[in-house]
């Protein structure tokens, strides 16, 4: 039975709030994919943002009781939530990748690539050369990515490259955020059109890459973020082919290219038969990553 966000008992306490979106958000008309998989962990990050609480609070806020003021905050963003079916992140303003918080808002995609996991793990053991001090991400959106690996690697500087310029935008705001801005440089582009003769260590990016069919049967939550970010042609991959095409002329000897291609993983293996991609496996979930060294893309550009 659906909630009836607008004549229900308002709860009393943060353990009664959490319990109410719970229940609210699994039976109502949303989708998940934005940060969270489940209803509960959304009503967590729903709940403690209206209430003003710590992302990190433990169960010792659950007998907290909550004011009016918030109880209404907290109806207003449920009510859009499953009514608008707006993604929770665009709703807060804040969305957390690779363990660091990010501004979050409609000029670029929600922060949710599983490369984050490849940061963490310093890209073992597909990176083999030395302690990278220069790495691109390519088409960066509001910037998670490239920011994330200049938070991380501290001796590099990073490029930050997209077409966009309200994306870009974004972008400048999380350097600025996470601190990092005097070690990244953030350009606006068609991919690596304003390079010069620049070589990396890592090539790092997430394109558009859903594919015609799939971006007309989204979830609804999905068309609220922008739809350039999102589509990449017919068979997702017209962004991908152009990256593989000159990749390997930006990268070093001991370079690795790394790409997000999502489900359009199949028609990318079909594309580039002879291609010797290096699909990544994740812990924590994701698919559609692959590697390529600099040796094995000059190599292949004999082959494709």
């Amino acid at each position: 039975m659906k909630h009836d966000i607008c004549s229900s008992k308002r709860p009393r306490t943060v353990g009664e709030a959490l319990q109410f979106c719970s229940e609210a958000l699994a039976s109502g008309d949303v989708f998940f994919g934005h940060g969270t998989d489940n209803a509960w962990d959304e009503a967590v990050e729903l709940v403690l943002f209206a209430a003003q609480l710590p992302a990190g609070s433990g169960e010792d806020v659950l007998p907290l009781v909550l004011d009016q003021t918030v109880t209404t905050r907290l109806f207003a963003l449920l009510r859009r939530r499953i009514e608008e079916q707006i993604p929770l992140p665009y709703l807060t303003g804040r969305a957390w990748f690779a363990g660091l918080q990010f501004h979050c808002d409609q000029r670029a995609i929600i922060p949710r690539s599983p490369i984050a996991e490849l940061i963490l793990g310093d890209f073992q053991p597909w990176y083999s050369g030395p302690a990278p001090t220069r790495i691109l991400d390519l088409c960066c959106g509001g910037g998670c990515i490239g920011l994330a690996a200049a938070y991380y690697y501290p001796d590099a500087h990073v490029d930050l490259l997209d077409i966009d310029g309200a994306a870009l935008e974004l972008a400048r705001e999380n350097a600025l955020l996470l601190g990092v801005e005097k070690r990244v440089s953030i350009c606006q582009s068609d991919l690596f059109a304003t390079l010069g003769d620049v070589r990396y260590d890592l090539i790092l990016s997430n394109p558009p890459y859903v594919d015609a069919q799939d971006l007309a049967n989204m979830p609804a939550e999905y068309h609220h973020e922008p739809e350039r970010a999102l589509g990449s042609g017919a068979d997702g991959l017209d962004l991908t082919r152009r990256i593989l095409r000159v990749a390997g002329e930006f990268l070093r000897d001991t370079g690795l290219l790394i790409v997000e291609v999502g489900n359009s993983w199949p028609a990318l293996e079909a594309a580039y038969p002879k291609m010797p991609f290096t699909w990544v496996e994740f812990e924590h979930g994701g698919e559609g990553v692959f590697a390529l060294t600099a040796a094995e893309l000059q190599d292949s550009s004999t082959r494709v």
